[in-house]
């Protein structure tokens, strides 16, 4: 998939779990906003009640959402076989985008009413989302190639060699200064994992500052604009490798944490979930079937 498709591809999904969010929020505003004693006499309360037919459709609707993006994910991953069908990466890309919406569906289902032994499938829900938004973060600290596959130190290493390459024959010859400003960085003795995640917004900030100040003599050494482009994606990326390389012991290990505490919520919800949808066929509610 070429960047730009990808970039088409991401761009839909966000704004297919943006449009609904707000579609939802706008239909059913007046009636959430009601208290639970008056929603009884609330024109839409028929129609948008747990158990009504758009409130039980998106409880029906989110929990495929959220099975779909839970084993689809799983049996791609897993099994080797289905290792031609599509690339892992939009794999987990598409499953994030059902575990959002499937919850965010589920969250409108309950019409902001909580209680029992479904508040408690709810809540390790939102920890299961809140933790995926952590655990994809981690993930994308850690390189990967686009199937999936962690990449060694090593890898990482001529990753970050060819890229300085290019940037050593891209630059001008009267450029030291920006090569010095390259070069210049600060770095941490200590890799605890503390240390490591109250030094991310550091970084962070000094690379952006360090990248103004490169863009700023760039123009000064060189007139051609598209050259100018290149480089700058070729320094973004050497800074963020070289990012990576110093965070990958402790990204490796909290990535390793986060699915220990990942899994357990999961399973929570989905069996709560199955208890729920058990309980609610017998009691004879069956939506519009």
């Amino acid at each position: 998939m070429k960047a730009s498709i990808h970039k088409l591809y991401v761009g839909t999904l966000v704004s297919i779990v943006v449009l609904v969010t707000a579609y939802l929020s706008y239909h059913g505003f007046s009636y959430y906003n009601t208290s639970l004693e008056e929603r009884f006499y609330h024109p839409a309360h028929k129609m948008l009640k747990p158990s009504g037919v758009m409130g039980h459709g998106l409880g029906i609707v989110g929990t495929l959402l959220i099975l779909i993006g839970v084993f689809g994910y799983m049996i791609r991953k897993r099994n080797k076989s289905l290792g031609r069908v599509g690339v892992l990466k939009y794999w987990l890309e598409f499953h994030i985008f059902l575990c959002t919406l499937g919850p965010i569906m589920v969250l409108f289902h309950t019409a902001f009413k909580f209680g029992g032994i479904v508040s408690l499938s709810f809540w390790s829900m939102v920890a299961v989302v809140a933790s995926g938004i952590i655990g994809r973060f981690i993930y994308n600290q850690i390189p990967r190639t686009i199937q999936g596959r962690e990449l060694s130190l090593q890898e990482i290493r001529d990753n970050k060699n060819e890229i300085s390459e290019k940037i050593a024959e891209a630059l001008p010859d009267n450029a030291k200064e920006i090569e010095e400003l390259i070069r210049a960085r600060t770095k941490s003795d200590d890799n605890s994992i503390k240390t490591t995640i109250s030094n991310l917004w550091n970084s962070w900030n000094e690379d952006r500052i360090k990248i103004g100040k490169i863009k700023n003599l760039l123009k000064s050494k060189i007139n051609n604009s598209k050259v100018r482009i290149e480089l700058i994606k070729l320094l973004k990326k050497e800074i963020a490798i070289e990012r990576r390389i110093e965070r990958l012991k402790v990204m490796q290990q909290l990535f390793r944490y986060w699915h220990i505490a990942h899994l357990p919520f999961a399973i929570i919800m989905l069996v709560i979930m199955v208890v729920h949808v058990i309980v609610t066929l017998s009691f004879g509610y069956k939506w519009i079937f």
